[in-house]
């Protein structure tokens, strides 16, 4: 309820300790209800939302955000037309159709040479869709041994099941690129392909699969610690009731998944080492400033990350809070400009600005810090740590925010919702080792289909499978 004036003079009247101890009551809950309303203050723009789409080059939002409430739906006046790129015609089967007389006046025609034909291209499934074929090996009768024999069937035909390498590609394809379930997968040849297997057959055609990407895994996970530059990020789920965490490290060359019961720092000393000798590109997590500091290993922290928790200061109902981050928050936007602008400046030139840049970052966080705890902490971050905010400054090929890394990682999170996810340790495994595959192959520019398909065909004929690391890359 609040105080009206009667009741103010009331307070007022009774006394200097009575007044002291009503005003401490009232300051303790305006404290309480500050810290609530700033914990309820937390929204798309300073918390949850993929720091990615933090950071925006300098054309306003609100610009782009008028811009698209003018466009009518289809396609945009001056927009490119996108033309399918047609068959090779040594890929097709042509299908003539011929005029014997004018279908106006029904008089005689006569072929062009010299003209192009008119051509309208389709495709569709053979019919029936799949090849089905049969072993055969007839009994023969030894009149010595008095037993009966069989031939022997190839190695790899037996290997294979009742899968050829293409169909089981295209399983693990459906699994983990289609984000299918095994009912769905199931549903699916059956219906389409009219081929009946139990949803127990598709298990052992994945496990065949992640047993077949045994050694290229394994090969990429001996490279990364020897990476110039890793990005790393990690999400969490459930498998069981259990807490499980899907950690992805992104280098120049390959994408590498790891599944862990754990977040900590174990797994990146699992993964990258203790001699790491490159720069890791991360959050603020603590896992990562753990790894840093036992280790002596160079961080290049996400500037995205670290506007998103400035946005959280200038969103603050704290007056000199919001003054604060609203300073950070300038000199960062004046750091992003400058880094967007890179184009329009000499190398040195450029570099000498990002310093200067750098320098006015550090120096709003670091000076006049209210004694809230929230800016105190910003500001201890900053002493401690500001420097490796900008080790993209000085080294190469390094950006400044993480966002690789959780592009990386955003198709296992959809994939985890839509598919049902895993229930055991084979199948964390092999999500690991197809997550891996999937992601290198894009990053590379290569069919993940046809690699997994060589993959298939090679491992059942015994031979080592294909690789995924470039010869000078390998450990």
């Amino acid at each position: 309820m609040c105080m009206d004036k009667v009741s103010a003079q009331r307070l007022y009247d009774s006394g200097k300790e009575p007044t002291i101890a009503k005003l401490i009551e009232l300051d303790s809950k305006v404290d309480e209800l500050t810290a609530r309303i700033a914990k309820l203050s937390k929204n798309s723009s300073n918390s949850s939302k993929p720091p990615s789409s933090d950071i925006v080059k300098p054309s306003n939002r609100a610009q782009r955000r008028c811009d698209k409430k003018k466009h009518k739906k289809g396609g945009q006046l001056n927009h490119p037309k996108w033309e399918r790129v047609p068959f090779d015609s040594n890929d097709v089967m042509p299908i003539y159709y011929t005029l014997t007389s004018c279908p106006h006046c029904a008089g005689s025609m006569e072929r062009l040479a010299d003209e192009p034909e008119k051509i309208l291209q389709q495709i569709g499934l053979p019919s029936p869709a799949v090849e089905k074929t049969e072993h055969r090996a007839p009994a023969y009768w030894c009149s010595r041994c008095k037993c009966i024999h069989y031939a022997s069937f190839p190695a790899n035909v037996v290997k294979e099941g009742l899968f050829k390498p293409d169909i089981s590609a295209t399983v693990c394809f459906l699994k983990y690129v289609g984000c299918m379930s095994l009912s769905g997968i199931k549903k699916y040849l059956h219906d389409v392909w009219d081929v009946k297997v139990t949803k127990g057959y598709l298990a052992k055609v994945l496990r065949k699969g992640s047993n077949a990407l045994v050694a290229c895994y394994n090969e990429l996970l001996q490279a990364l610690p020897f990476q110039q530059v890793v990005n790393s990020d990690e999400t969490g789920h459930k498998e069981n009731g259990k807490n499980f965490w899907t950690w992805v490290f992104r280098s120049n060359i390959f994408t590498l998944f790891k599944i862990s019961p754990s977040r900590g720092s174990d797994v990146l000393i699992d993964v990258l080492g203790k001699e790491f000798n490159g720069v890791l590109g991360c959050d603020y997590f603590s896992a990562y400033r753990k790894f840093m500091g036992d280790f002596d290993v160079r961080i290049q922290f996400c500037l995205a990350h670290l506007i998103r928790d400035v946005k959280y200061l200038v969103d603050f109902p704290d007056a000199a809070v919001k003054r604060y981050g609203t300073k950070i928050l300038d000199a960062l936007r004046d750091l992003f400009h400058t880094i967007h602008a890179c184009d329009s400046m000499s190398p040195e030139r450029f570099t000498a600005k990002l310093e200067e840049m750098k320098a006015a970052v550090l120096k709003a966080g670091t000076s006049y810090v209210p004694l809230r705890s929230e800016a105190q902490n910003m500001a201890k971050r900053l002493r401690e740590n500001g420097q490796s905010y900008f080790t993209f400054i000085t080294t190469p090929k390094i950006d400044p925010t993480n966002n690789c890394a959780e592009q990386a990682i955003r198709f296992v999170v959809i994939y985890r919702k839509v598919s049902q996810g895993t229930r055991s340790k084979n199948g964390r495994t092999a999500c690991e080792r197809f997550f891996t595959v999937i992601a290198t192959c894009a990053r590379q520019g290569k069919s993940a289909f046809a690699f997994i398909k060589e993959t298939f065909e090679i491992y059942f004929t015994g031979l080592p499978t294909p690789s995924l690391l470039p010869v000078a890359d390998s450990p």
